[in-house]
């Protein structure tokens, strides 16, 4: 049933137990009606974690099965809002803010099918986050899509505004735990980027390896 739900071949450990695969189930319909009462859509499912904080949610668009883990907070006040694919995973005790300042709302957020955040992430989506499909995301990962204005002396640096390029990361891609990834990052198809690496402004080519502070060229994939 999952497999059909998924459209890809999912099979379950022999080893579980089936009290905890049951309770699984059950969480999952709890979720699937949370996800109900939050986004009041019939076709399409949602299923969302208890204790999750979902602001501005008429912004969200998403595919079948929208999973949002417990404890998340996710705000989507933006131009663009949060555009989701099917099959999207955000993991438990993430963040998402798609706006910094009311001063001036963010860009948003893409997400493309298959995508999986891990727990405790923070995304930052004022200057626009996109991220392709089947890329997979670590623990504790932090986006930075804006960057503060700081050449003048005269005036304090947080009176001087922002500057926004976004961030950009490809179809494929495995994004390591505690990763940071920096206002103007484009990180091409199918890469690698190596845990607790700071990925700055710059592009990054297709199908290779990235690691450091800040990360560097290490290997291609192939």
């Amino acid at each position: 049933m999952i497999s059909k739900v998924k459209k890809e071949e999912w099979v379950l450990d022999e080893s579980i137990p089936k009290s905890y695969f049951l309770n699984f189930v059950m969480n999952r319909i709890i979720m699937a009606i949370r996800g109900l009462l939050v986004f009041k859509k019939i076709n399409k499912r949602a299923f969302i974690g208890k204790n999750s904080i979902i602001k501005c949610r008429q912004k969200i668009t998403y595919g079948t099965n929208f999973t949002v883990g417990i404890n998340c907070f996710i705000d989507a006040l933006s131009y663009e809002g949060i555009l989701a694919g099917n099959n999207v995973s955000i993991g438990k005790n993430t963040t998402i803010e798609c706006t910094g300042s009311l001063k001036e709302i963010g860009r948003g957020l893409v997400l493309g099918d298959n995508v999986g955040i891990g727990s405790h992430s923070f995304l930052g989506c004022a200057g626009g986050i996109v991220i392709g499909s089947d890329t997979i995301i670590g623990n504790f990962v932090s986006f930075h899509s804006e960057n503060h204005n700081y050449e003048k002396t005269d005036i304090p640096i947080r009176l001087q505004g922002v500057n926004r390029r976004g961030i950009k990361v490809g179809d494929n891609c495995w994004i390591g735990a505690k990763v940071t990834l920096l206002d103007g990052a484009e990180v091409g198809n199918g890469c690698i980027i190596a845990a607790g690496s700071v990925v700055k402004a710059g592009q990054y080519a297709d199908n290779a390896i990235y690691g450091g502070v800040p990360a560097k060229f290490i290997k291609p994939r192939f």
